[in-house]
This record gives structure tokens, C-alpha cells and sequence, in this order.
């Protein structure tokens, strides 16, 4: 179930809610603040998230939470703002609750791109270093183009989070610092990449020689940024 925005919600809304808490579902509550909207900057945004948050187990009686924080100009949840705000909120949460927080990716560029699997990347190491528990993902191209989600993104997500799991913050820090360097510019025009039927083979779905030639390269990149995936 979705919260609207910014804490929000509807009476057709409250109905399924209450529905589902009749016949004892496990619910999840979905929000994703927009970073540049109603709530403002980076730190307003955050307080946003948080709130949301709390709305969602203390108002909603949801068992999970999948936040997402988007970007108002790049409707993607991997920008160093979306990063920050989505890191803050889900370490304040951890440290002072058990609350089950979880994630959503929506990248900008599409599958087969390097670009794509750094964005990945980058919002795995910042959700597995700020305590988040599970990850949820990932649509590329915003989510909004049809066939651009594959399972190689998905394997980024798994390997990406092993890799980060009890690193310093610190250390994280620097790394996400060169990892969102190598694609924040490519913003305006994102590689498109290719449809999963381009990039995978239907019949035994398995990923392409050239995306798993992709996959290598990227983990090259991420090697000179720190990480060993």
C-alpha cells in the first residue's frame, strides 16, 4: 500500500488497510518523499522520510516499510540527494528502533550500461551501510519503460551488499563519493540500454555475453572506487 505525498493518504486507502489487518496479511507500506517538492532540501526531506516512516507502523500498522526518495528533476532514487536522504533516514531508524526498513530502486539508465549497475551500486552500499534490511529492485530507465528490468541488476544488488556489509562509514563515504562522480554528469541523457529480450537469452534466461562483459567491466570500476564485489 502506498502512502500519497507527502503523508498522505485516502479513504480507499484506510479501506484495504483495514482489510488486510482483518484477515491478519503481512502488510507492506510504500512512500517515496520527493527530494526539491513540498518538503524542500536534503534535511527537510529527511525529517519527511522519517515521519513517513513512523506514520507507516504507528498509523498504518504495516509490518514493513519500502521507502524510496526521489529526485523532483531526475525521478531517480540514486543521486547523491536521494542517497543522502534515504541514508539518514534509515540509520536513525535503525539505531533507535527494530522497525523492518526496506528500499526501492529506480535507476536512470538501462540495463547492459555501466551506468546502470553503478547506480545500483552506489544506493546497495549506502541502504546495507545505513541498516536497511531488505532491498527491493531495481526498475531501470525510472521504472517507466517496458522490458528494462533484467536479473543482472538484481545480482549487483546481492553482490554489492555482501561487499559493503560491516565496512566503516567512513570508508563507505569515500567510496559512494567516486562511484556517484562517474555517472552524475550523464544525468540529461542516460544510456537507454537494451530490453531484457535484447540482453538475455529468453529461452534459458541468461544474461547476454555482452552484459556479462558489462557486469566485468563495472566490477573493474568499482574496484578502483574501493569496493570488491
Amino acid at each position: 500500500m502506498s502512502q500519497l505525498n507527502e503523508l498522505k493518504i485516502d479513504n480507499s486507502g484506510m479501506t484495504m488497510i483495514a482489510g488486510w489487518a482483518t484477515a491478519d496479511d503481512i502488510i507492506m507500506m510504500e512512500q517515496m518523499p520527493i527530494f526539491g517538492g513540498y518538503s524542500g532540501g536534503v534535511e527537510e526531506t529527511a525529517i519527511c522520510d522519517v515521519a513517513t516512516m513512523l506514520a507507516s507502523f504507528a498509523l498504518f500498522d504495516c509490518d514493513i516499510h519500502l521507502d524510496g526518495p526521489i529526485h523532483i528533476r531526475w525521478g531517480t532514487t540514486t543521486t547523491r540527494e536521494t542517497l543522502q536522504i534515504a541514508a539518514h533516514a534509515a540509520a536513525a531508524l535503525d539505531k533507535n528502533t527494530d522497525l523492518l526498513l526496506a528500499n526501492q530502486y529506480y535507476t536512470l539508465a538501462g540495463p547492459c550500461t555501466e551506468m546502470c549497475l553503478l547506480e545500483v551500486a552506489a544506493q546497495t552500499i549506502t541502504d546495507t551501510a545505513s541498516g536497511r534490511e531488505l532491498i527491493s529492485g531495481s526498475a531501470s530507465c525510472k521504472g517507466v519503460v517496458k522490458d528494462k528490468t533484467t536479473g543482472m541488476e538484481a545480482r549487483m544488488m546481492g553482490e554489492a551488499a555482501a561487499a559493503a556489509a560491516g565496512m566503516e562509514i567512513s570508508t563507505v563515504n569515500k567510496i559512494l563519493d567516486s562511484i556517484v562522480a562517474l555517472y552524475k554528469d550523464n544525468y540529461p541523457k542516460p544510456p537507454a540500454g537494451k530490453r531484457f529480450q535484447d540482453c538475455y537469452d529468453v529461452k534459458e534466461i541468461k544474461p547476454t555475453d555482452e552484459y556479462l562483459d558489462v557486469y566485468a567491466k563495472t566490477l573493474k570500476t568499482l574496484e578502483k572506487c574501493g569496493i570488491y564485489i
